[in-house]
């Protein structure tokens, strides 16, 4: 299992690399008033207008900090199995993917409310990675506000 690694902080996170569409350069975004702080902003991506979080102010309740590392993931964000959608996440140094077996994911024993979009856990030489899960990522009503569509 191919993953994308990048860090929020001091602490490293991993998306399924079958979840990403691609991975850009920061960009400008089209901010949106008294919108909520997750939200970067709106990106024309190859002419669609997608919402772009922070997933470091999603996640820790910081933004991010602008490496020449900082990246935009776009991921496809699949509501209910159903339909996807395009969603993108600013990640702080994405630097490197790892090729893991999916035995190597270890599961939590502890569950948290903040904590449902953590798909488990990996270790390597260098510590402990937590693997996003990316359908688990927004609550409903994120949800709603980020994919008005679903209504």
């Amino acid at each position: 299992m191919l993953m994308l690694v990048f860090y929020i902080g001091d602490d490293r996170y991993a998306l399924a690399a079958r979840q990403v569409v691609e991975v850009i350069s920061l960009v400008e975004l089209k901010k949106l008033a008294r919108s909520p702080k997750y939200l970067a902003g709106l990106l024309n991506y190859r002419g669609k207008i997608i919402p772009v979080i922070d997933l470091c102010q999603l996640l820790s309740g910081s933004s991010y900090q602008p490496y020449l590392s900082t990246r935009i993931i776009i991921v496809n964000y699949a509501f209910h199995e159903e339909k996807l959608f395009l969603l993108g996440v600013i990640a702080e140094r994405v630097t490197e993917t790892l090729d893991l077996q999916e035995t190597d994911l270890i599961e939590p024993d502890i569950k948290t409310s903040t904590g449902a979009y953590l798909a488990g856990i990996l270790t390597d030489e260098q510590g402990m990675i937590q693997c996003i899960q990316v359908e688990s990522l927004l609550s409903e009503s994120q949800q709603r506000y980020l994919l008005p569509q679903l209504e």
